[in-house]
């Protein structure tokens, strides 16, 4: 019976192993736990390759801050930079010097109050802005994406740098080397002759080798000139003009930003630009002096493996605790981690009006199961559940009373908060937030609520499958 005893003890080994490397991070440890049982040994291994190295994650920390510290006097000797409460445009701040505080601090990226935004909210209006914005493109386009497809839309792009980089125009190019990875080698060199610059953020085999696999760059970044840029939920592929198949119509939004709050885009670009290609690039000329045509105040939240802060994680929470009102939500992965659950939760308990409205069709039934799980118990608390039925929408917007909206990459769930790259745009002003206000409501016109009754009488199999869901959605 040696050999029994030898198992029990490897098995013991990786079961202490995990625990002490995610003592921080119960639920984290408490998925690893469920994979380890299912799949002994092999879970293990997929541990070893797949979970956060901390030591990586601070050596990432440093190289993004001095990225940003070298420009940093430029910008703030360039940009109008919003410091005190007073100087908030939006009435509402006069008595929020705690949520003031918190998005002042919890970022290398400042609220600007020289911007004029355009909210975008579909693949057929956006891509149009993107292309065009490019057209006029004298000096140079950065692009990042976390999905670049070679499909028509794709085609329609690599046209469009290819032309322009002919032009003189400089122009670099990132795609995620996972989310990307079915992006041929043909498209790329193609690219890469025509003159544009093309990286890989982490490809699947150097980051599994290297133990970065679970940091995916999920920023959808255009900076054009260093004047306008864009950011939201829009990748590059055909499914995002509602051509998929399965999905159908593809509801998102996306933000065009003129003005400073681009600085901030471009700093964040050319971060990740460094970790992908290894290059220093901060020239002064990519931050170009702006001539304000707006007053619209905005902040760039960016977070991951090379910010000191989970900022966007912690300034949903801190804008979900002082909520009076409402508190609207869309997201098609909705897995929140427990503060964001509980602060979701109390506001609900505590009379303000939370709608939540989560897709109907999903590209995920793990992701959708998961996101199922925490229904019924926050349905039971007052929130309000809606199913988006007109097709899939892949918007991550937040609503909190008249205070902000916020249009970004993330999504309410545990890997947008914790491991990916991420950006969201802060908007703080009452006419972005109202357009996006008319589109929450639109939205909830085409989505179905889930009733509380009915969901609880869903089959005992799916009621299972959710629970094994949510136990593994930390990883999701």
């Amino acid at each position: 019976m040696w050999w029994l005893a030898l198992v029990l003890i490897a098995f013991i080994f990786q079961i202490a192993t995990i625990l002490i490397l995610e003592f921080r991070n119960p639920s984290k440890a408490v998925a690893w736990m469920v994979i380890l049982f299912l799949f002994p040994v092999i879970g293990f291994i997929l541990y070893y390759f797949v979970a956060q190295d901390y030591k990586k994650r601070r050596k990432l920390r440093r190289r993004g801050s001095r990225v940003f510290q070298e420009i940093r006097a430029k910008l703030w000797q360039q940009a109008a930079i919003i410091e005190s409460i007073e100087e908030m445009g939006n009435p509402d701040y006069r008595h929020q010097e705690r949520l003031f505080g918190l998005l002042t601090h919890i970022s290398e990226s400042p609220i600007t109050g020289c911007n004029e935004t355009k909210v975008l909210t579909d693949g057929e209006k956006t891509f149009a802005a993107m292309l065009a914005a490019m057209e006029q493109a004298r000096d140079h386009i950065h692009m990042e994406s976390y999905i670049f497809r070679a499909d028509g839309i794709g085609q329609s792009f690599k046209r469009m740098m290819l032309r322009k980089a002919g032009e003189g125009v400089k122009i670099r190019l990132i795609c995620d080397g996972l989310g990307s990875y079915q992006l041929n080698s043909s498209f790329v060199k193609e690219l890469q002759e025509g003159g544009v610059e093309v990286y890989f953020f982490l490809p699947p085999l150097i980051a599994t080798l290297d133990r970065r696999v679970n940091y995916r760059n999920h920023r959808k970044i255009l900076v054009v000139d260093g004047t306008v840029g864009f950011v939201g939920g829009l990748n590059v592929g055909d499914e995002y003009l509602g051509l998929d198949g399965k999905l159908g119509f593809w509801r998102d939004t996306h933000l065009q930003i003129s003005g400073d709050a681009v600085y901030f885009l471009q700093n964040a670009f050319l971060a990740d630009w460094r970790l992908a290609s290894g290059q220093r690039v901060n020239h002064p000329e990519l931050y170009p002096q702006h001539h304000c045509r707006g007053s619209e105040q905005v902040q760039i939240l960016t977070s991951g493996p090379d910010q000191h802060w989970d900022a966007i994680q912690e300034m949903c929470f801190g804008a979900i605790a002082v909520a009076k009102r409402r508190i609207w939500i869309t997201s098609p992965y909705f897995i929140p981690d427990p503060s964001i659950y509980n602060a979701i939760k109390t506001a609900a308990v505590s009379g303000v009006e939370v709608n939540i409205i989560i897709p109907h069709e999903s590209d995920s039934r793990i992701v959708k199961l998961a996101s199922l799980s925490y229904v019924e118990e926050l349905l039971q608390s007052g929130v309000k559940f809606y199913q988006y039925e007109k097709g899939f929408i892949h918007a991550k917007v937040m609503i909190v009373d008249d205070l902000l909206a916020t249009v970004g990459t993330a999504n309410m769930d545990m890997r947008s908060f914790f491991c990916n790259f991420e950006m969201t745009a802060i908007l703080f002003d009452q006419a972005p937030i109202s357009r996006l206000s008319e589109d929450f409501l639109r939205d909830l016109a085409e989505s179905r609520a889930i009733d509380l009754k009915a969901f609880t009488r869903r089959p005992k199999l799916q009621r299972g499958l959710e629970l094994l869901c949510r136990l593994l959605s930390p990883l999701l």
